[in-house]
């Protein structure tokens, strides 16, 4: 399939010669580029960028060119839509989510490895134009067979991720590693890791380029000039739920079906996130408060948004109408819980059960109301681990407190709880947040699931309490109010804390 773009008007008035115009020209995306080192000059008509007269060239965007003289290209000269092609089989439509033309085609991992110039053959670098393309052709250049495990990431350019990813069941993996690795796509990179490792694609038979469009769309949706709820606090409560669904009670009872939900409930929880919370946007009669009447304002927007990908992409296109409907329904149900204002019903039902030893995972409803608290944690883990990790988390939760407390002052609104950086430190917003938030919901969990990494979590916990403990006196020393507020905030069953640290709102 070949992609069509307009280019803009060319007003070039210098003789161009008979043997150009003879050719055809090409944009080239050769390896010997500057930026991995200085080309040769023999070989700079193949550099990144440069115009290039090699047809043989098979990735680079050739230009024919048209409505010329022999001697000048005329002012007016416009390359039409027929003019520019991608020499790809498989490309992904423009968006118009994002700015980026090819959708879902990294220029980034075109390029292997940094070649010398000359030492191997144009037509023998490898380079990634599409994702359906690089699996299909790196299957077929080594001879393996279809079964054969998916290659998500390339091996030379991503190699390090990949080893990454062989360790993603692990409490100390390390999100911001992973994400710098994989040059921002850590949501999409691990979501698509983990529905393969499940075998959820080849069971749901999701189609592989409909399931890349859709991460990438749920990642573009995610606003990284938020310090907190962008899209690698998305990956990382994949990651976390990823952990929770090999916990043993989890592994033997849950289903493909609510496999396929917890990570797509995890993966877009937190989805449009505007980097505010929910008594903000009702205070500022946001029209999202209106339209969901000021209840679970953002895990609303959130699921719907996450509804309207899945139908924009038509990921689920194959399975019956029914089904669909029900993902759709049961994902909504999920990330709703996420909503910190509920945090202690779901707690008080929680406790219940495990008071009364009558959790049935056998029945579909007591599994999906498993799922629904594994959601819960995995959206406030960060305090439970490893300190180089959540104190990176805290900073940078409590930075987007701030933020907006910065902006209720400039508006002159009520400076929200914990928004207030003259009243509150890091170490003040963390300690009540782990004393009134954390601490009682993962107590409950490692009753349910008394494992190692139950065991883990709350030894991560006690300890990075310790060390904010440690800190507060020396923040909050020169402020006495600084003391009071997080005990003030911790008497709403914190809700308004977790609310913006947590999750949503």
């Amino acid at each position: 399939m070949e992609l069509c773009y307009q280019l803009p008007v060319l007003p070039l008035d210098r003789p161009v010669p008979k043997h150009v115009l003879s050719r055809r020209g090409a944009i080239s995306f050769s390896s010997s580029s500057s930026l991995f080192g200085a080309p040769d000059p023999r070989q700079l008509s193949q550099r990144r960028g440069a115009i290039s007269y090699d047809s043989s060239d098979q990735t680079a965007l050739y230009i024919r060119m048209l409505a010329v003289t022999n001697k000048t290209i005329k002012p007016s000269f416009v390359f039409t839509p027929g003019d520019v092609r991608v020499r790809s089989q498989v490309g992904f439509e423009p968006e118009r989510r994002g700015s980026h033309p090819y959708l879902g085609v990294d220029f980034r991992t075109l390029h292997s490895r940094a070649e010398s110039a000359g030492s191997i053959p144009a037509r023998r670098v490898r380079r990634l134009f599409s994702f359906q393309r690089h699996l299909l052709s790196s299957r077929l250049l080594r001879g393996a067979p279809h079964l054969n495990p998916l290659h998500i990431l390339d091996e030379d350019y991503c190699g390090q991720a990949k080893c990454m990813l062989e360790k993603v069941g692990s409490w100390n993996f390390d999100i911001f590693l992973f994400d710098r690795l994989t040059n921002g796509n850590s949501l999409v990179f691990l979501t698509f890791n983990l529905l393969n490792q499940y075998g959820l694609i080849e069971l749901f038979q999701l189609d592989m380029v409909k399931l890349r469009r859709f991460l990438v769309l749920v990642q573009e949706d995610y606003h990284n000039q938020n310090p907190y709820h962008n899209a690698v606090h998305a990956a990382d409560v994949t990651q976390a739920m990823h952990c929770y669904l090999r916990e043993p009670k989890l592994a033997q009872s849950l289903t493909s079906f609510d496999i396929l939900l917890g990570l797509l409930a995890a993966a877009t929880h937190d989805l449009d996130h505007p980097g505010v919370n929910q008594p903000f946007l009702i205070k500022t009669n946001h029209y999202l408060a209106a339209l969901y009447r000021n209840t679970s304002v953002l895990e609303n927007h959130h699921w719907r948004s996450a509804v309207g990908l899945l139908r924009e992409t038509e990921l689920f296109s194959n399975l019956p109408a029914e089904d669909s409907l029900s993902i759709e329904r049961q994902l909504g149900s999920l990330i709703l819980a996420t909503d910190i204002s509920r945090q202690n019903e779901y707690l008080s039902r929680f406790r219940t059960h495990l008071d009364e030893n009558d959790l049935c995972l056998g029945n579909a409803s007591h599994r999906h109301f498993v799922l629904q608290m594994a959601l819960k944690c995995a959206d406030i883990c960060n305090p439970c681990r490893p300190w180089e990790l959540s104190k990176q988390w805290s900073e940078k939760v409590t930075e987007e407190f701030f933020h907006q407390g910065d902006i209720e002052k400039k508006h002159k609104l009520e400076i929200s709880p914990l928004c207030d950086s003259e009243a509150n430190t890091i170490a003040s917003v963390q300690i009540g947040f782990m004393t009134y938030v954390v601490e009682p919901l993962f107590a409950e969990w490692a009753r349910f699931s008394d494992t190692r990494l139950s065991q883990t979590m709350l030894g991560h916990l006690g300890l990075n309490k310790a060390s904010w403990s440690a800190m507060e006196p020396e923040a909050s020393g020169s402020s006495e109010e600084g003391e009071s507020e997080p005990g003030r905030a911790t008497e709403e069953p914190s809700s308004r804390v977790l609310s913006q640290g947590s999750q949503e709102s």
